[in-house]
C-alpha cells in the first residue's frame, strides 16, 4: 500500500509538473539561459534583450555563475532539474516551518509535513516559481535553514543556562545546609567545582588533558563538524548566500541586527562579504555592472506598472498612472512598512515564535521592494499556515474566554479565504491589487504564537529613581 501511494504521489506530482512549465512556459529561465550562453560566450551577461518583449537578465552574477551548468543543457531538462531543486527546497522549508505546528498539535511530523507541501504545491506563488524557473523556492530553503541553526543555538543555550542554575542552587544549598567545620573541604570542593565550570563555559579555560581529549574527539571521525551542526553555530550562512541571491534578502540581515543575534548577523556578512569578492575575482566587469547599474534598472524584466508586480511601488505606479511610482511617497510609505514589519518581528521574537518572525520580515520585503511578483511571495504560505495554527489554538481550548475563541474563528477564516485565493488567482485580484493589500495587511496584523520567550542578550537596565517624584501615599 506504502509503495503504492508512494507511486501515484510520484506520478500527480510530475504531471503537475509538467503541467505548470506548460502554462508558464519557462519564460524566465528562457531569457536567463540565452543571457548566460552569450556571458560564456564573450558578451556581456546582461547585454542579451528578449526579441519577444526586451527583457533582459535580472540575476546577480553569484546565481548566474551557479546556473552556468544548466546551459549546457536543452531548456526542457534544465527546467525539469530546476523544478526537482525547488520539490525538494519547499520539502525541507516545510519541514523546518510546519514540524513544530504537527507536534503542537499531537499530529505525526511526517505526514503532515507532506500534506502540507503538496498544499503549498498548488498555490500560486509555488506554481509561478516552478513554470517560470525561478530560484524563489531555494532562497526560501536557505533561509528556512537557518531557522534551524537558531533553534539549535537557542537549545544550546538555554541547556546551558540551566546547567548553571543547577549547579548554582546546589551549591547554595551546600553552604546553607552545612553544619561543622568539617563540612568546610566539601563545600570548598563544590565551590571551586561551580568556578571551574563558569571559566570552562564562558572563558574557554580548560585543562590540557580537557583540551587534548576535546582535540581527539574533533579529530576522530568528524567531531567538529558534527559539533557545530549541533550547536547552530553556522546560522546566517543562509541568509548571507541568499543576499548574494536576491538584495531583498538583506533586511533578514537587519532583522538579526535588531533582535540583537549578532553572530548570527556577523556570519551573514561574512558570507554575503565572501561571495562578492569571489565573484569580483572571477567576474569583474559582470559584478561591477551588476551592483553599480543593473541591479538599479528596476524596469528591466518588465515594467514597475505591470499587473505581475504586486508591491507598493507597483500599486502607486498604477494609481498614479506612471511607469513608475512617485519616489518621495513610496519612499515614505515603504519606509513606514518597514519600520512596522520590523517592529513587530521583533516582539515576535521576543515571544519565542522566530518562524513569525521571520515571516513578518519576508513579507516586509516583499511588500516594500520596487518588484513582487507572485513567485516572489512565497512568505504569504507560512503566513497562512501561521493564521490557521493560530486560529486552531483559540478554537480548541477550553480554558480561554470567549473573546479569543472568535478571534481563533476569524484567524481560521482569514487562513481558509488567504489559501482560496493562492490557488484561484482570479484575473479580478490582479486589476484590484489584492495581492499587495493582503501583504499589507500580514503585515500589520499577522499573530505569532507564545512561546518561551528569547533569552537576555543584555543585563537588565538598573533601576533608577524617577526625575520627577511621585507623590506618595500616606
Amino acid at each position: 500500500m506504502r509503495s503504492g501511494l508512494v507511486a501515484v504521489g510520484v506520478l500527480v506530482t510530475a504531471a503537475i509538473i509538467t503541467l505548470y512549465m506548460q502554462r508558464y512556459g519557462l519564460s524566465t529561465l528562457a531569457v536567463e539561459h540565452e543571457a548566460i550562453t552569450g556571458w560564456l560566450a564573450g558578451d556581456g551577461l546582461y547585454a542579451y534583450r528578449s526579441p519577444m518583449n526586451e527583457a533582459g537578465a535580472a540575476l546577480p552574477p553569484a546565481l548566474a555563475l551557479l546556473a552556468a551548468p544548466l546551459t549546457l543543457l536543452p531548456l526542457r531538462v534544465a527546467g525539469w532539474l530546476l523544478a526537482l531543486a525547488g520539490l525538494a527546497a519547499l520539502v525541507l522549508s516545510t519541514l523546518v516551518i510546519a514540524g513544530p505546528v504537527a507536534r503542537r498539535h499531537g499530529r505525526r511530523r511526517g505526514p503532515f509535513v507532506l500534506a502540507a507541501a503538496a498544499l503549498a504545491l498548488l498555490a500560486e506563488p509555488v506554481r509561478a516559481a516552478i513554470g517560470l524557473g525561478r530560484p524563489e523556492l531555494l532562497i526560501l530553503a536557505l533561509i528556512a535553514a537557518d531557522l534551524v541553526g537558531l533553534r539549535r543555538a537557542a537549545r544550546v543555550r538555554n541547556r546551558s543556562l540551566a546547567a548553571l542554575l543547577r549547579a548554582r542552587r546546589s551549591s547554595r544549598v551546600s553552604l546553607v545546609t552545612r553544619r561543622s567545620p568539617a563540612d568546610r573541604p566539601r563545600t570548598a570542593r563544590i565551590v571551586h567545582a561551580f568556578r571551574n565550570t563558569l571559566r570552562s563555559r564562558y572563558s574557554g579555560g580548560l585543562s590540557e588533558s580537557s583540551k587534548r581529549s576535546r582535540r581527539e574527539v574533533d579529530t576522530s571521525g568528524g567531531g567538529t563538524l558534527r559539533r557545530v551542526w549541533a550547536n547552530g553555530s553556522w546560522a546566517g550562512a543562509g541568509t548571507g548566500l541568499a543576499v548574494t541571491f536576491s538584495t531583498t534578502a538583506l533586511l533578514f540581515v537587519v532583522y538579526l541586527l535588531i533582535t540583537r543575534q549578532r553572530r548570527a548577523a556577523l556570519i551573514a556578512l561574512t558570507t554575503a562579504t565572501v561571495v562578492t569578492l569571489g565573484m569580483l575575482a572571477v567576474a569583474p566587469d559582470e559584478t561591477l555592472t551588476w551592483y553599480g547599474t543593473t541591479m538599479w534598472e528596476l524596469a528591466r524584466p518588465a515594467p514597475v506598472s505591470d499587473l505581475d508586480n504586486q508591491s507598493l511601488a507597483g500599486v502607486m505606479a498604477r494609481l498614479y498612472g506612471f511607469p513608475a511610482p512617485p519616489v518621495l511617497v513610496w519612499f515614505a510609505f515603504g519606509v513606514l512598512l518597514v519600520a512596522v514589519g520590523l517592529i513587530r518581528a521583533r516582539s515576535a521574537h521576543t515571544e519565542g515564535d522566530e518562524v513569525a518572525a521571520f515571516t513578518l520580515v519576508g513579507l516586509t520585503a516583499a511588500v516594500a521592494g520596487p518588484v513582487t511578483t507572485a513567485a516572489e511571495s512565497l512568505w504569504m504560505l507560512p503566513a497562512v499556515l501561521i493564521l490557521g495554527d493560530a486560529g486552531l489554538r483559540g478554537r480548541l481550548s477550553v480554558r480561554l474566554p470567549r473573546s479569543t475563541r472568535r478571534t481563533g474563528t476569524v484567524y481560521l477564516t482569514a487562513a481558509a479565504a488567504g489559501y482560496l485565493i493562492l490557488i484561484a488567482t482570479p484575473p479580478w485580484s490582479l486589476r484590484w491589487n489584492v495581492p499587495a493589500l493582503a501583504l499589507i495587511l500580514l503585515v500589520n496584523v499577522l499573530p505569532w504564537r507564545q512561546g518561551s520567550p528569547a533569552l537576555p542578550t543584555t543585563r537588565p537596565a538598573p533601576h533608577r529613581r524617577a526625575a520627577i517624584p511621585l507623590p506618595r501615599g500616606r
